[in-house]
């Protein structure tokens, strides 16, 4: 059996008395606040060493330690759910995703997901990623679309993850973002790392991990920009980030961008982030040799261009 987490936080200068269960729960926002008190209850929880009950205050600079017990994998399910495949062979599957599906089960989200429609597909799945996440060698985000390439056998998985590793994958991307970027062309390299006020979000920080990404201007609008994403390295929402540092979000990125177009253009909410993976090449693991592969803009993203196009007119 694994060992339980031991997580430590300090509750953040300038926090008033609060409840213990909702200090812990603002500090770690991957637990829930039910799943929080229960271990408080259980005496899994010490504030400056001693044990507390959920409701009792907890201020400024007093230090919460959690033993978080460990989570038991659960093995996927195969669903109904349709995929679009553009290849397949017996090492691998290439499909484009569409926004709005999540790649893999997690806490609170155990089914319609890719690894579900793909379990439903085929059984023929890697497993190095363990039960939850057969197949999968790389993620895009729930609301990025585009493509992807799945694992059918463990050998495939290790190369291609080496791939990745190496940077030796080409992914590129199109999107939109808030405002017109003047140069044609750049390179933007900004460290990441996790923000430490929200363990869920992803923040340039000195000394983080290296990331790069460069960018390209495929066409302007008034108030807005369609560009070509290239990344050298691939960071956890590495794009959104990195455009928003450029001072240029990502429209309809409900996280680090905005979801209305600037002024200038007229006023519209997106549903989701205007993010696509539109190309993808790797070399094949069984075929030896390299393969490329690309991903038509979805409707809703050609609504989108057509959009701004006409209220830029």
């Amino acid at each position: 059996m694994a060992d339980p987490e031991r997580i430590q936080k300090t509750v953040p200068e300038g926090t008033g008395p609060v409840r213990l269960d909702r200090a812990l729960a603002d500090l770690l926002p991957q637990f829930s606040r039910v799943q929080l008190t229960r271990w408080i209850r259980e005496g899994r929880v010490r504030v400056d060493g001693r044990e507390l009950k959920p409701s009792e205050k907890v201020a400024a600079g007093q230090v919460i330690e959690l033993e978080a017990p460990p989570a038991e994998p659960r093995a996927a399910r195969p669903e109904a759910i349709d995929l679009k495949i553009l290849h397949e062979d017996d090492w691998l599957i290439v499909l484009d995703k569409p926004a709005g599906l999540t790649v893999h089960p997690a806490p609170g989200h155990a089914g319609g997901t890719l690894v579900n429609a793909l379990l439903n597909h085929t059984s023929k799945l890697s497993s190095v990623a363990g039960p939850e996440k057969p197949g999968i060698v790389h993620r895009l985000d729930k609301d990025t679309s585009g493509l992807m390439v799945v694992a059918k056998d463990n050998e495939t998985h290790l190369d291609l993850s080496r791939q990745f590793s190496q940077r030796k994958v080409d992914r590129v991307y199109w999107a939109a973002v808030r405002g017109v970027i003047q140069p044609e062309e750049g390179t933007i390299r900004a460290a990441l790392a996790r923000d430490p006020a929200n363990r869920k979000r992803i923040t340039v920080r000195p000394g983080g991990r290296e990331a790069i990404t460069h960018y390209r201007v495929l066409e302007r609008f008034r108030g807005a920009t369609a560009v070509e994403l290239t990344l050298e390295t691939g960071r956890t929402h590495q794009l959104r980030v990195h455009m928003k540092h450029l001072g240029h979000p990502v429209l309809g990125d409900t996280h680090y961008g905005v979801m209305t177009a600037a002024k200038g253009a007229g006023q519209v909410r997106f549903g989701r982030q205007a993010l696509h993976a539109s190309q993808l090449s790797f070399d094949h693991p069984g075929l030896k040799r390299r393969m490329s592969f690309t991903s038509e803009l979805p409707a809703d993203l050609v609504r989108t261009v057509e959009w701004l196009r006409q209220a830029s007119a």
